[in-house]
């Protein structure tokens, strides 16, 4: 086959001895029975996304591997030199289950040392929100956690953390991709100074368990806390590390954790996906359940930012919570305590994301106070926190299974929110009600919010160039009319433009750029399309509601709602 030619220099580079042999034979095995596979690894440079930088592992530019880290690294050292004149420079390191996570943790540690930066490395995997903690708790300047998320066991990652707990975001973001991109790999220092590497674990572990005690327990009695049957799994990954350890120290003591995912393992020998976004990935979780008759099923991702939630519903049977869901009843219980605590003076604020549930302004609306609204990811959450000091954060979540109580964990952090979720459901237990119950009392209260989520795959450089060109067409040829509702607005981030299109008048939006496009419906659905920044997939994300008088007509409002999503998605040609 043919290969272009930037891709074939980009190749020769990586067969200069600045590369090690094993890395130059793996590359010349690829070009005589690989080639596709080649260009692939060669054809762009992984770059970074709404989650850090995340790849398939292997040699290559388009790959995570030792020297596309290690390059990282060196440009994050040499801005940290500019970005913080004559301080001692301080990183913190974590990883989780994946293969290779390890090694490349202590790659990423040498080149920091051999920099001249102070860094404490775990000494073994731990969570993600672990690593945004101790991040603040040791006055670190930067931090780096080696993960893939919930990608399959081929892929691993690089996220990098910033001085205020947070992830990367602007202007820093791009400044230091500039430094990385203008390095070149014979300018990466890989030979570590031992005496600056430091290695963690006992400490912070306390620390980080007691900080998620104080800021997620709300009170709840010993006795409901007793009642309530947990069952538990960390779908192979970090939260074994903290979850199950944060709910005994906070008193729940019938906690069941599925034997068979409980041991780490980058393979995830017993899912197809370790999302717990996905139904199949709680599988046996919901079969422990039925078998101990639980109230609740917690699962957690590999680096325990995302938290999956199933409950009893009204006729007792065990039900998948969707992200909206979890966020709504964990942000209505927090506004709840905070009102009752005399907390809330109007100058407190919740978060989310253009993509999540809109029932999210509503909540904030009923108490009075603001809901800030950013781009996908939470890394725009933590710097909201920052950008507003005079503001109070209470917590705030996204779409996609993540939450985050209070600011003492500046990402999505599945510890915490697990601790939440528990007390949320052992107080309702113990009031004669059930979280499914709650979650309609809030529906009657606010109006029932549907929300549903297609990701179309599409891998590899034809699958790009298929994505680019759905993103263009709903651009240049936007819908009209959408199951007999005229679209009103469209709000396209990408040129920062909300459009109305029963007046054509034009209002900028002043949400950083981002490639999305929203669609709102005057029904008030919402419809939202988006190219994943850190997977081969483009996204579809819906939302309908309506109002609901009473309990007892949930089911039929639910079901027409489910009804006019299946339409849409129809009348769009999505499935």
């Amino acid at each position: 086959m043919h290969i272009e030619k930037n891709i074939l220099d980009n190749v020769n580079i990586w067969l200069t001895p600045t590369f090690d042999e094993k890395t130059q034979t793996e590359i010349k095995e690829m070009m005589t029975s690989s080639p596709k596979e080649l260009e692939e690894s060669f054809y762009k440079n992984l770059e970074f996304g709404t989650g850090g930088m995340r790849g398939v592992m292997g040699v290559g530019t388009n790959r995570i591997n030792k020297y596309t880290l290690g390059k990282n690294t060196q440009g994050i050292s040499d801005y940290m030199k500019t970005a913080f004149p004559g301080e001692e420079l301080k990183v913190v390191i974590a990883y989780d289950c994946r293969h290779n996570s390890d090694t490349l943790a202590k790659v990423v540690a040498d080149v920091f040392s051999a920099n001249g930066i102070k860094v404490y490395l775990f000494s073994e995997l731990r969570p993600t929100p672990e690593l945004s903690f101790a991040l603040k708790y040791l006055n670190c300047h930067a931090g780096i956690v080696l993960t893939a998320s919930h990608n399959p066991p081929e892929y691993n990652g690089y996220k990098v953390y910033w001085q205020d707990g947070g992830q990367l975001v602007p202007p820093q973001d791009g400044e230091i991709i500039q430094v990385i991109e203008a390095l070149t790999y014979d300018q990466i220092n890989f030979k570590a100074n031992e005496n600056l590497i430091e290695y963690i674990d006992a400490k912070i572990d306390e620390a980080f368990v007691k900080s998620t005690i104080e800021n997620a327990s709300f009170d709840t009695p010993a006795e409901a806390k007793d009642n309530l049957n947990i069952v538990y799994t960390s779908l192979h990954g970090t939260s074994i590390k903290s979850i199950p350890d944060v709910l005994s120290k906070a008193g729940y003591s019938n906690v069941n954790i599925v034997p068979e995912q409980a041991i780490p393992d980058g393979n995830f020998p017993t899912v197809k996906s370790p999302n717990p976004e996905e139904p199949e990935a709680l599988t046996m979780a919901l079969a422990l359940a039925e078998k101990l008759n639980a109230d609740i099923v917690v699962g957690t991702d590999p680096d325990a930012d995302r938290l999956g939630v199933a409950v009893r519903d009204n006729d007792g049977k065990m039900v998948l919570l969707n992200g909206n869901q979890t966020m709504v009843l964990m942000t209505a219980f927090l506004l709840e305590q905070w009102k009752k605590a005399g907390k809330i003076t109007g100058t407190e604020f919740i978060g989310s994301t253009i993509v999540s549930t809109p029932m999210m302004l509503e909540l904030a609306s009923a108490y009075g106070i603001e809901c800030k609204v950013g781009l996908t990811g939470f890394k725009w959450i933590a710097k909201m926190i920052k950008d507003f000091p005079n503001q109070k954060f209470i917590g705030g979540g996204e779409e996609s299974f993540g939450f985050m109580v209070g600011d003492a964990v500046r990402d999505k952090d599945a510890v915490g929110a697990t601790l939440l979720i528990c007390e949320i459901a052992a107080q309702a237990k113990a009031n004669g009600s059930s979280l499914y119950k709650e979650l309609q009392n809030l529906y009657v209260d606010h109006g029932f919010y549907k929300e549903y989520l297609i990701s179309l795959t599409k891998k590899g450089i034809e699958g790009a160039n298929e994505i680019k060109q759905m993103m263009i067409d709903l651009r240049e040829k936007p819908l009209k009319e959408i199951n007999g509702q005229r679209v009103i607005m469209v709000e396209d981030y990408d040129n920062s433009t909300a459009r109305n299109l029963f007046t054509d008048e034009i209002e900028e939006l002043k949400i950083p750029k981002s490639n999305v496009l929203i669609y709102y419906l005057e029904d008030g659905t919402k419809i939202c399309a988006r190219p994943s920044g850190t997977e081969p997939k483009i996204k579809f994300y819906f939302s309908v509601n309506e109002p609901l008088d009473s309990i007892e007509n949930a089911k039929e409002v639910e079901n027409n709602l489910d009804q006019k999503i299946k339409n849409i998605i129809a009348e769009m040609q999505l499935q």
